[in-house]
C-alpha cells in the first residue's frame, strides 16, 4: 500500500499580512475600517470575507494556532449574537 501524499500548504503573503494586521490591531488606535482600506485597498466587507476564509484554512491554523482560534471564537460569537437577535413587534405601537 502506497503512503498517502501529503501536500504542504503554506500561508501566502496576503494571508500572512492579514494575520499580522489582526494580531497587531490591539496596539493600534483609530478606525479599523480606514486602516483596512489603507493597508489592503479593499472594502471592510471584502476584508472580513477574506479573513473568514483565512482563519478557516488549515495552513493559517498551523501558522499561528492561538491567533486563529481567537479570531474564530470572535467570529463565531458575533455570528451567534446576530442569529439570536429577533425583531419584535410591540403590540402597543400604534404605527402599522
Amino acid at each position: 500500500m502506497a503512503a498517502p501524499i501529503r501536500m504542504e500548504v503554506r500561508v501566502d503573503e496576503l494571508q500572512l499580512r492579514v494575520l499580522e494586521f489582526e494580531r497587531d490591531w490591539g496596539a493600534r488606535s483609530g478606525a479599523k475600517a480606514s486602516a483596512i482600506r489603507a493597508e489592503f485597498d479593499v472594502a471592510p466587507a471584502r476584508y472580513y470575507q477574506m479573513l473568514s476564509a483565512i482563519i478557516d484554512s488549515p495552513a493559517a491554523l498551523r501558522h499561528d494556532p492561538l491567533l486563529v482560534r481567537r479570531l474564530q471564537r470572535v467570529r463565531d460569537a458575533r455570528a451567534a449574537a446576530r442569529a439570536s437577535r429577533t425583531f419584535r413587534i410591540d403590540p402597543q405601537d400604534p404605527t402599522p
